[in-house]
């Protein structure tokens, strides 16, 4: 019987993606792979459903289970009490985890590597079936290492993150963050439910067999150490699992469609390095004035650009965005001016396949670790425009640690004004910082193509990890 690993990705497009990258590592050594799947496919969210349907179609050597569906599901918000629906949505599948676990042949699992937002709920049933659980992280070491202090960040009677605005906070193993930076919504009460849910969701990857990040030593070799130090956390109370660095799992160009999209055939017509590509996310959104705001200042730069632009939701829950209309969205005469220069796309872009374009100058990003993985995977210098999660994060260690991007200023008051977008647009394709940068994140693409050849950080990493997990088979065996 072929040993099984049992995978239970996060309910987000950029959580599912890096993790069906994990699964093809796992098969090539041998591994079964089974993909325990919560459908939450409703009007809401469809783009995380139809990414199930793609990948479950193009991996066909993996079994795919979904999860039989609950009733009156608990409603999702994308405000700041998004933690508490999320996992109490996951906590109410915990008992189908189990079925499902239990149903598979006795000894046949290894172990279940659980995405970091499912961590909280998912981990008392492996706990309970008796299965060694891994802890996938979609999101950066740096961000990891700051997560995993925030219970220890403020005791009682210190000024809250709210009240420590700006100012930086000196944590282990990152450069200084500002405190706004944090998951400023949801820390800012340390007597809320929802700070006091974050902190516990963050204490609970303590219990896991180990944690498995997407990055790479030569990007984030400043935060991997911080995690495996031994003073990293306060003595006596928890125990740090290992860490495996099995970065980058990103998609390559040319997987994401099978037909060739508008905007390639558009790209290639533009000369190399011209063009700056602005693209936020599976879930980024900007206000109608922000649109305006972007779209006047990319064309007053004078630079071609791929504009990827949604519709904003209506309400606070997560939406499918409507088709945009341009004209109302767009500053009137915008599309005719612009004609030839630049290119607007309706809701989604073949991002990996348009940032390995040979065109492509300059990335427009929310920050997002996909993104920002895949931009230095292509060699792009970015612009750094942070929206929601670890993202401000993010753009800190784009910016201060990893040398990859330029902050666009406005974001955190609001409103990004078409005077910034058109001076960072320039910075970037024709100054000699962007020269540096775009050296820089070249320089970084190398190193990172290197992680899992023979010999490489991220598969040496991966290796260590089957090692320990069968060690720790045997170990059970023997119990």
């Amino acid at each position: 019987m072929k040993k099984t690993v049992v995978l239970y990705p996060g309910l987000a497009v950029s959580h599912l993606v890096p993790m069906m990258q994990l699964a093809d590592a796992l098969l090539e050594q041998g591994y079964a792979v089974a993909v325990a799947i919560i459908d939450i496919t409703n009007e809401h969210n469809l783009p995380f459903a139809a990414a199930v349907d793609r990948v479950a179609a193009s991996m066909p050597s993996v079994t795919f289970h979904t999860l039989p569906r609950i009733q009156d599901p608990p409603v999702v918000t994308s405000d700041v009490r998004f933690l508490l629906g999320y996992s109490e949505l996951v906590r109410r599948y915990n008992e189908h985890l189990g079925e499902f676990l239990r149903s598979m042949p006795p000894r046949s699992v290894h172990a279940v590597i659980m995405d970091s937002s499912m961590s909280s709920a998912a981990l008392d049933v492996t706990k309970e079936v008796g299965i060694p659980a891994y802890i996938f992280v979609a999101w950066s070491a740096s961000a990891l290492a700051v997560s995993l202090q925030v219970p220890w960040i403020r005791t009682e009677g210190q000024l809250s993150f709210k009240e420590l605005g700006d100012s930086p906070l000196d944590l282990f193993g990152v450069p200084p963050i500002p405190a706004s930076h944090l998951f400023r919504e949801t820390l800012e009460d340390p007597k809320s439910e929802v700070y006091q849910a974050m902190v516990n969701s963050f204490c609970k990857y303590f219990e896991a067999n180990g944690i498995l990040v997407n990055t790479t030593d030569s990007l984030e070799a400043r935060a991997l150490g911080a995690l495996k130090d031994p003073r990293f956390l306060p003595r006596g109370e928890f125990t740090m699992p290992p860490v495996y660095s099995v970065g980058p799992l990103v998609e390559k160009a040319g997987e994401t469609t099978k037909e060739k999209h508008e905007c390639l055939a558009w790209l290639d017509k533009q000369p190399e390095h011209s063009v700056v590509f602005l693209c936020f996310g599976s879930l980024g959104f900007h206000t109608e004035d922000q649109l305006k705001e972007t779209a006047a200042g990319l064309e007053r730069s004078g630079h071609r650009f791929l504009w990827v632009v949604r519709a904003p939701p209506r309400g606070n829950t997560f939406a499918v965005y409507g088709e945009p209309d341009l004209d109302t969205l767009l500053p009137e005469g915008f599309l005719e001016r612009t004609n030839g220069r630049g290119l607007v796309v309706k809701r989604w872009a073949p991002q990996v396949d348009v940032l390995c374009h040979e065109a492509v100058g300059a990335f427009m990003t929310h920050c997002g670790w996909n993104s920002v993985q895949e931009g230095i995977m292509a060699g792009v210098p970015m612009l750094c425009w942070p929206l929601y999660a670890e993202q401000k994060m993010n753009k800190v260690f784009m910016v201060e640690e990893f040398g990859v991007g330029v902050d666009v200023v406005g974001w955190q008051q609001g409103l990004v004004k078409a005077e910034e977008v058109e001076t960072k647009v320039r910075l970037v394709l024709e100054s000699e910082q962007g020269e540096r940068l775009r050296a820089r994140v070249t320089s970084l693409k190398e190193a990172a193509a290197s992680a899992w050849k023979d010999a490489g950080s991220s598969r040496a990493a991966f290796g260590q990890f089957l090692l320990d997990l069968a060690n720790l088979g045997m170990e059970q065996g023997r119990a």
